[in-house]
């Protein structure tokens, strides 16, 4: 038997993160995986997807918009196969710096399956069958979590996808209907339109990304339907039948049934956390009714000396929230000084086109909560670099409290909004107000004068509008 300090169970941005912080504070450290480093995240998931989208983008500029920047083809060849090698390549060399970091950060990796058979061992099962035991004081879970499959739905890999199908395939669809319009049907929904692919989106809620602010759902449907994705809203998915060459697919929508043909369909509904069979059970350790294992701001169980981070505790599915308890977990774990986490605050972010940018309460919701809300938002169209890219649909939505002019949330659609998030997110967090946002000198020509004009237009004295 091996004996560490910390073991992590799971090697996403959170577990990997979470390894690192611990080591850097003078503990031993194990992280085991069963599949890869670098988790959904880095192998097929944000990093694989932001690189097909950046293909995208240059696809839809060379389809869509040529004349508009004075190009002109007499034969355009788009070669996604090309595309979906690139973004590979963009993981593979990412997965290779976690392995490195682990290295460097004297980290002992585990390839296998791991189950908790006391609370403080892991017994890890390799690919051939061979289980080692590891010990440790303190065990971190940051098993992630993995796509709904939804009843009545058979997830092929084929005909019909999850999210890791999708991302891995090499050949586009000839058509396609993708069931969730959150961020992974969004973004795949640009993806496949940006090559040309009919696309169908349902959404059982009434409108697009529905987490986000209601106008930003209403921008985003405006520029989904522009570009030619077919858009269902408040309407389900009743039946899907695969056939030889099709799948066909019954709707429910307020309007009655329809029915669409298509060559796939992407499930992109829903993610569980990836709780069961690891042995939390056995050893007491409290989920909710989902199957969320439940931890308080430290990142502890009910269970002394296990611990809990990222999207397997279902507080912010977000890579970037799983690494930020990842830090603070381990910094408890040491006995450092640390921080709590207030997962409102943290930045959201869609990277469909337009780009959607978030944080914070809605207009909606700092109403409900009492707030005297002053609101400034300023429009990218009115924005010198935004017209110089030629992209500048979209604006930037500023929610206030009146009366002291505290940052309350913000909700951005357009060009690399989510690039503009940290000045407002970490304006929040040092309780700096719109007013010291509009005396900040933004560069120009610059996007991130949009934020300044919002904050000017929170304070009643807007300059470019």
């Amino acid at each position: 038997m091996s004996e560490y300090d910390v073991i992590v169970i799971g090697a996403g941005p959170a577990g990997y993160v979470s390894a690192i912080r611990a080591s850097q504070l003078g503990k031993k450290v194990a992280i085991v995986d069963r599949e890869f480093l670098g988790g959904i995240c880095l192998n097929v998931g944000c990093i694989p997807s932001k690189s097909l989208l950046r293909n995208a983008e240059i696809a839809h500029t060379l389809r869509e918009r040529g004349k508009y920047f004075g190009f002109s083809f007499e034969n355009l060849k788009l070669d996604y196969g090309t595309a979906v090698k690139r973004s590979r390549q963009v993981s593979n060399r990412l997965t290779k710096g976690v392995a490195f970091l682990m290295k460097k950060n004297n980290i002992e990796v585990h390839m296998g399956t791991a189950k908790l058979s006391a609370k403080d061992t892991v017994s890890v099962t390799d690919a051939d069958g061979k289980t080692t035991e590891l010990k440790a004081a303190d065990i971190i879970v940051a098993t992630g979590a993995s796509a709904v499959h939804l009843p009545g739905v058979e997830v092929d890999g084929k005909q019909v996808l999850t999210f890791w199908e999708a991302i891995l395939q090499e050949k586009l669809p000839k058509s396609a209907l993708i069931i969730g319009a959150g961020a992974v049907g969004m973004e795949f929904a640009t993806v496949w339109n940006a090559y040309g692919v009919p696309v169908t989106l349902v959404e059982i809620l009434p409108r697009v990304v529905p987490n986000e602010d209601e106008e930003v759902s209403k921008e985003v449907s405006k520029a989904f339907t522009k570009r030619g994705i077919k858009l269902l809203t408040n309407s389900k998915v009743t039946k899907v039948e695969k056939l030889k060459t099709k799948v066909k697919v019954t709707v429910e929508t307020g309007k009655g049934e329809e029915l669409v043909d298509v060559d796939q369909v992407l499930v992109a509904a829903s993610f569980k956390p990836n709780s069961a069979e690891i042995g939390l059970e056995e050893v007491g350790v409290k989920l909710d009714e989902r199957g969320f294992i439940e931890v308080d701001e430290r990142m502890a169980t009910n269970v002394h000396g296990i611990w809990a981070i990222g999207d397997v505790t279902g507080k912010l599915m977000l890579a970037h929230a799983g690494m930020a308890m990842g830090v603070v977990c381990a910094e408890h774990i040491a006995g450092a000084e640390s921080v709590t986490l207030n997962y409102e605050m943290m930045p959201k972010a869609t990277y469909c086109q337009p780009q959607i940018a978030s944080f914070g309460m809605t207009e909606a919701q700092a109403l409900e909560r009492g707030h005297e809300v002053k609101v400034g938002r300023f429009n990218f169209q009115a924005n010198g670099k935004a017209l110089a890219f030629g992209d500048h649909a979209g604006w930037i939505k500023l929610v206030t409290d009146a009366q002291y002019g505290e940052i309350l949330g913000a909700h951005m659609v357009g060009p690399e909004v989510t690039e503009l998030l940290p000045e407002l997110t970490i304006a929040q967090m040092m309780e700096l107000t719109s007013a010291e946002i509009s005396r900040n000198v933004h560069a120009h020509p610059s996007l991130s004068e949009v934020l300044q004009e919002a904050a000017h237009a929170a304070e009643g004295h807007a300059i470019h509008m």
